[in-house]
């Protein structure tokens, strides 16, 4: 078990066990899993180096500086937690609008498939009278397939709504 102040061999290819800083050797250390960056960052001794990054070349002497909770990765992790554990105002009217907005949708969308379904003479005239809005209006087509397409043309327009209300959780 590392403890703070403990003196660390690592190898190349080994992972850091804990936060620690360079005592001796000169390294590549990959830092991708704490930074991001794709590029291993060349490390001498004094500077700071990352638990659970990666010593890619030279052997390594690394004085522990921080374990457990207080590591850099940690800290990054409970700071993640708690963002995700709290909503923004936005999120919760995001919520709320949602809430009676998909239900109403849908209700729609079955209301216009059953409308078309049992009504396509009255709907479909009234559906050619709107001719240049309505392209997939043919009135050769079954009412089955009429009232199918009106319902997918009711969820494709309500679609963007839903996409606009949709929030990062």
């Amino acid at each position: 078990q590392v403890q703070v102040g403990d003196l660390m061999l690592i190898r190349p290819g080994e992972k850091i066990p804990t936060d620690g800083v360079i005592e001796a050797g000169e390294s590549a250390i990959d830092e991708s899993v704490a930074t991001g960056e794709s590029l291993p960052v060349t490390r001498v001794p004094g500077d700071a180096v990352i638990g659970s990054t990666v010593n890619h070349q030279g052997l390594l002497k690394v004085r522990a500086t921080k374990i457990g909770k207080d590591t850099f990765l940690s800290q990054v992790i409970k700071m993640v937690e708690e963002a995700q554990g709290t909503k923004v105002p936005i999120q919760e009217l995001a919520d709320r609008v949602t809430g009676w907005f998909v239900p109403m949708v849908m209700v729609l969308a079955v209301m216009t498939f059953v409308a078309w379904l049992l009504f396509p003479k009255i709907m479909g005239a009234a559906g050619l009278a709107l001719g240049d809005l309505l392209p997939w209006l043919n009135p050769s087509l079954s009412g089955a397939t009429l009232a199918l397409y009106a319902t997918i043309a009711v969820l494709v327009i309500a679609c963007p709504c839903a996409l606009g209300l949709a929030t990062p959780t």
